[in-house]
């Protein structure tokens, strides 16, 4: 007869931030304090905050809030012990992440998923790699997150909701519940979007929004109640048509990831558990 299985011990892995802007800045502020949540529990912390990568020559060799920026994003092919997390967008050029992931071609196992020790995920609830959520950030009851998706501090996903590869949900949104978020869309800082709305692939919803009704994919919407303004931006559509060139069936179709993932596939026990996982 044997005794108890030992608990599984918790690695150290180094962690690469590819870019070096807000969103960047605020991960690694999570990955910190993650660590610091892990040291007081009593845990080897689940990540060594390695660096940051960007593109912009400028900035090799600097601090940002005291992280080197160690180089360019091909870097990473000259770590491969590191996991990744990309950190990349904004209003302006929401496609930019994606187009990172695709030119660096890493496989899904070099993502990192990062969750604020402040977030609380549900049992239920599923991440997909290279996904990150910031503090305070709430996912009520079977979630699903696909990979590379950006999660802002302050918001909330209810129950059913389900948010495509490559999405940002800004600061303060509110799903409700059975919301489809396409992939690649962009929702501004504090829209509402009603329960069983869908919310297009790459389009923007702008902030302080009140969605009622869908949303159709490549296209711009804001106001209370919403309403379209025009066309999503030369990016956004690019990436809209090489979606539906992928699948065949039409543009905003596509509903996996350059990293073969969608947001259905279950992660592993710990990523459901809101720690900061990889």
């Amino acid at each position: 007869m044997t005794g108890p299985a030992a608990p599984a011990v918790r690695v150290t892995r180094d962690l690469l931030i590819v870019g070096a802007g807000g969103f960047a800045r605020e991960t690694a502020q999570a990955v910190r304090d993650a660590a610091a949540a892990d040291r007081e529990h009593g845990r080897a912390p689940r990540w060594r905050l390695a660096g940051h990568l960007d593109d912009d020559p400028g900035l090799h060799g600097r601090e940002v809030d005291g992280v080197p920026v160690l180089g360019g994003g091909e870097l990473v092919h000259r770590r491969p012990e590191a996991r990744v997390v990309v950190c990349v967008g904004s209003p302006r050029d929401y496609a930019v992440r994606a187009r990172i992931v695709r030119r660096l071609a890493l496989p899904e196992s070099r993502y990192a998923t990062v969750v604020h020790p402040t977030a609380a995920v549900s049992a239920s609830s599923v991440l997909g790699p290279g996904s990150v959520l910031l503090a305070h950030c709430v996912l009520t009851a079977a979630v699903r997150v696909g990979a590379h998706v950006a999660v802002m501090p302050h918001t909330v996903l209810t129950h059913d909701d389900t948010v495509g590869d490559f999405a940002t949900l800004a600061s303060g949104v509110r799903l409700g519940g059975g919301v489809r978020l396409g992939r690649g869309a962009y929702v501004g800082a504090g829209a509402l979007v009603r329960e069983n709305t869908t919310v297009g692939a790459w389009s923007l919803t702008g902030m302080g929004s009140t969605v009622l009704a869908d949303v159709p994919p490549g296209e711009v919407w804001a106001g209370s109640p919403a309403r379209r303004l025009r066309a999503a931006g030369g990016p956004a559509l690019d990436e809209l048509r090489a979606d539906g060139e992928e699948t065949g069936r039409g543009p905003g179709t596509r509903t996996g990831s350059g990293t073969g993932m969608g947001p259905e596939t279950a992660m592993s026990t710990e990523t459901r558990m809101g720690s900061t996982v990889g």
